[in-house]
């Protein structure tokens, strides 16, 4: 968990002004592959290909699982408001593996607000929130809604599935195979450990100090 101050990051009122909801997100996708493109300045045939595939994927998540009940409660206090800043990118699957649960808990709560924002529209913004100094995204950080404290981060992926990841990358297993076996731990996971992981976050804000 990150606990720092507002002057301690780039993101004001103003970049928050500048974010978009999860619904615009998933219009602007669907547009620009009218277009045969995507988000950011690479649309090769693969990048295209990779966001076709994650549209399919966010349908299908915007549809279930549901959320599980402890993970409701926790999302249910309104005394401090949130809100969630996620950096994203059509093309990567991490952002569709995740995203539509993310939304769907900002969607169950009174206290959180949700925002987007493309990684690399804003290199600042991801730059100053690195995981092991590289720019994954999803990367979301919650900040006070009032303070723009930042109440906690989290991203890319749960955890169980980031260490898969750098067990398949530290044995040198080609990025098509991995990518096989990590939304393939996704399909079994069914959102369980995002939303457990998220359980977590919200009862140690939740604590008594």
């Amino acid at each position: 968990m990150t606990t720092i101050t507002s002057a301690d990051h780039p993101v004001t009122r103003d970049v928050l002004d500048q974010a978009i909801s999860y619904d615009q997100f998933r219009a602007l996708t669907d547009r620009l592959l009218t277009a045969n493109k995507t988000t950011g300045n690479n649309h090769s045939e693969a990048m295209l290909h990779y966001t076709r595939m994650n549209v399919h994927r966010m349908k299908r998540l915007d549809k279930g699982p549901d959320l599980i009940p402890g993970l409701l409660e926790l999302l249910k206090p309104a005394d401090r408001k949130m809100y969630w800043l996620v950096l994203v990118e059509a093309w990567c699957g991490d952002v569709a593996q995740n995203l539509p649960v993310i939304a769907r808990m900002a969607g169950a709560s009174d206290r959180i607000q949700l925002g987007l924002l493309m990684r690399d529209e804003h290199p600042d913004i991801i730059d100053a929130f690195l995981t092991n100094g590289g720019r994954a995204i999803p990367k979301l950080i919650a900040f006070d809604a009032e303070t723009l404290e930042i109440m906690f981060t989290w991203g890319p992926r749960p955890q169980a599935v980031q260490d898969l990841s750098l067990k398949l990358k530290s044995e040198g297993l080609p990025y098509n195979e991995a990518a096989v076996m990590v939304h393939g731990w996704y399909a079994k996971d069914k959102t369980l450990s995002l939303q457990n992981e998220f359980a977590g976050l919200l009862e140690t804000l939740l604590a008594p100090i």
